[in-house]
């Protein structure tokens, strides 16, 4: 899959690229659409670029699909303009765009074998049988399915149905590949591996994917930029990371990962700090960062702290694998400038896997810290650190034979608090 088959235009490095834009392949100028009245997306616009891997994420009803239909032509905009390669396609039916869509059922011929349900779109085109058979060893090969053109879809694996699915809508060539969910019917270990082999099939023939789906890690693994959606529209739009790492809206960091959210409003600022005051917690420090500046123009890390008056009302979001967690005693470190520290009590430690989670209540909050797990000795280790004496392991938790004395400290640092407004 390294090569680029002939007539796949390859995506350019770095080099080629320079500091020149590449040209947008789709935009959506104020597209919105209403069914018995109701908006199902209120107002979206985004620009999206050539060779790029846009994921639109969200909980069902988000307005995600019915998005992705209008792009495809099964579904006409109420209002706004859909341009694919800087041309209007807002009244076009799906087969006079240049764009193909892989559904989560792959849609199969049972009949066919799958060299002819990948030739399937080129023989309706008329193409002479020896450019289809050329076409269709190509695109079999792109996903690694050249020695399985023989087989029917029943004698495949899910995984590989779905790179049939795959191959059939890249023979075409469109300039935009459109994936509805197609990974929700794989199970775990075949969904991560095909998460990777999406991204490394959008790196090497350089069509434009947008990507559809409620699961963020999916979103977080394979996208270049992620477009979080609710309530038909787009909160934010960003890089993976940004979106991880600076969310724009408490709904924004509550549904990508997990947050722990404490209220408080803000008290005074410090440099390029602010100090919050959360009730039954005490004073916290945060960097103000709001969002990102294609979700908010008006907040970016531009503007000083001040930009929040006193006493103005916000949420901190911190992410549990940002906290560590220590016995509370007298050699416990104390907050400074650049970390957060509060005492609270150990209420719970769960084995997960990979991870410890540690419950802790902190006045009237729970907060909620991931570990990574070491080992047997590790567990050992975080229930002696909140003064436990024992512990048993079991499938679900480790428990404690009291829970009166568990006092613990956490701590994080200043920069992993996310100011959100309230």
């Amino acid at each position: 899959m390294n090569d680029t088959p002939s007539g796949m235009p390859p995506k350019q490095s770095a080099g080629e690229q320079g500091s020149a834009p590449r040209p947008p392949s789709i935009e959506l100028r104020n597209i919105l659409k209403y069914f018995a009245g109701v908006p199902a997306v209120a107002g979206i616009s985004l620009s999206v670029q050539q060779g790029e891997f846009l994921t639109l994420l969200g909980p069902s009803g988000c307005g995600k699909t019915t998005t992705l239909r209008m792009v495809a032509g099964f579904e006409r905009p109420s209002a706004g303009e859909i341009l694919i390669a800087g041309r209007s396609v807002t009244n076009l039916p799906p087969n006079r765009r240049n764009v193909n869509t892989v559904f989560q059922n792959y849609a199969l011929f049972p009949h066919m074998n799958v060299a002819a349900n990948v030739g399937f779109g080129l023989k309706m085109q008329r193409l002479q049988k020896k450019e289809i058979d050329r076409r269709v060893a190509e695109a079999l090969a792109l996903v690694r399915l050249e020695s399985l053109g023989r087989r029917r879809p029943s004698q495949l694996s899910g995984g590989q149905q779905q790179r049939v699915a795959l191959a059939r809508a890249l023979v075409n060539r469109p300039a935009v590949l459109l994936l509805d969910e197609p990974l929700g019917a794989l199970d775990l270990k075949l969904r991560r591996a095909m998460q990777l082999e999406l991204r490394h099939l959008n790196r090497s023939v350089g069509i434009t994917f947008i990507y559809v789906t409620h699961d963020q890690e999916e979103a977080l693994t394979m996208s270049d930029r992620i477009a979080v959606m609710s309530g038909g529209r787009i909160l934010q739009l960003d890089t993976p990371h940004e979106i991880y790492e600076r969310p724009a809206t408490r709904f924004v960091a509550d549904f990508i990962g997990e947050s722990n959210f404490l209220e408080g409003a803000i008290l005074r600022h410090e440099d390029d700090q602010a100090v919050v005051s959360v009730p039954g917690v005490g004073d916290l420090r945060a960097h103000v960062r709001l969002g990102a500046p294609t979700a908010r123009p008006e907040a970016s890390d531009s503007l000083p702290p001040s930009f929040l008056a006193t006493g103005t009302p916000i949420s901190l979001a911190i992410r549990p694998e940002r906290i560590s967690i220590e016995a509370l005693s007298i050699d416990s470190q104390s907050p400074d400038a650049e970390h957060n520290s509060v005492a609270g009590r150990l209420t719970e430690i769960v084995y997960a896997g990979s991870e410890i989670h540690s419950t802790v209540q902190v006045g009237d909050h729970t907060l909620v810290v991931h570990s990574p797990n070491l080992g047997l000795p590790s567990l050992r280790a975080a229930a002696q650190s909140a003064g436990m004496s024992s512990f048993r392991a079991d499938s679900r938790s480790v428990g404690m034979p009291s829970l009166s004395d568990n006092e613990v400290r956490l701590r994080w640092a200043v920069s992993d608090c996310v100011v959100l407004l309230s």
